[in-house]
């Protein structure tokens, strides 16, 4: 907050590469403002959410009377410590999904399901991830819910936690969890960057019960990230787009992922 706060008081532009459904919905309440001051307000130029907002607004485009949004994706490499210290955060908080229209509460791993890598079943939990809340401002859709991919271990454990949810909130838990996610070290290096890819699916259906699919590979998350962020601040520099707040596909395209490096759809 204090840092829109800053952009706005001064008329220069925001962007960020942040991930929190709080931090989207906050700046997209800005709105009004950001036009007034004749900035561009955009958080999530990253990872977090480029190619799950290209991947859904390209599904929209596919399915105009799309009413469920389905985004997935499974990343390699593994987090860094601040990413790590985020999602203990989000622990208290519980998970998230869009229903008809709201972002509604639900439970940790509130659902399991599969999805096809390489022609394998990959396992995935549902997570308060950033699309909840953009997908729709993007695409319109009432009812999204986002997966990542996990251990069928992983997802049970989280499961479980449910039981003890409102202890993850305690600012001691929080403290000790964190320096838990601390002692993973530093995120990964450039050559386990360079050997890692990451895979999103996504999945549109209408009352009618038609349905699309899609998949992209990306190349590792962070390096993604890098030319993800930079593309978009070289559009706004050069294009000077109107004031307000934007999510990636409605500055950039459905199609803008796609002309990133190492991306590809097959």
């Amino acid at each position: 907050k204090p840092m829109l706060e800053a952009c706005l008081e001064t008329g220069t532009h925001y962007l960020d590469i942040t991930g929190e459904i709080s931090v989207f919905a906050h700046c997209h309440e800005q709105h009004e403002r950001a036009k007034k001051a004749g900035i561009v307000v955009l958080p999530g130029s990253g990872f977090d959410v480029v190619p799950t907002d290209c991947m859904a607004a390209m599904l929209k485009r596919d399915l105009p009377s799309a009413t469920h949004l389905v985004l997935a994706f499974e990343a390699g490499g593994g987090p860094s410590p601040g990413t790590a210290k985020t999602s203990v955060e989000g622990l208290g908080a519980g998970g998230r999904a869009r229903i008809d229209g709201v972002v509604t509460k639900v439970p940790l791993a509130w659902k399991v399901r599969t999805f096809e890598r390489d022609g394998e079943q990959r396992t995935a939990m549902t997570i308060p991830w950033g699309d909840v809340y953009t997908a729709c401002v993007s695409t319109g859709i009432p009812n999204i819910e986002v997966y990542m991919g996990v251990p069928p271990k992983t997802a049970e454990r989280v499961r479980r936690m449910n039981f003890i949810r409102p202890l993850l909130g305690l600012g001691f838990v929080q403290s000790w969890l964190k320096a838990q996610a601390a002692k993973r070290g530093p995120g990964p290096s450039d050559d386990k960057r360079g050997h890692t890819r990451t895979v999103v699916w996504g999945e549109a259906r209408n009352a009618e019960g038609r349905e699309v699919r899609k998949v992209l590979v990306t190349p590792n998350g962070y390096d993604l990230t890098a030319h993800a962020s930079f593309g978009i601040l070289q559009k706004v520099l050069k294009d000077k787009p109107a004031g307000g707040f934007y999510t990636a596909s409605q500055l950039m395209g459905p199609d803008y992922v796609l002309g990133l490096p190492g991306v590809r759809m097959p």
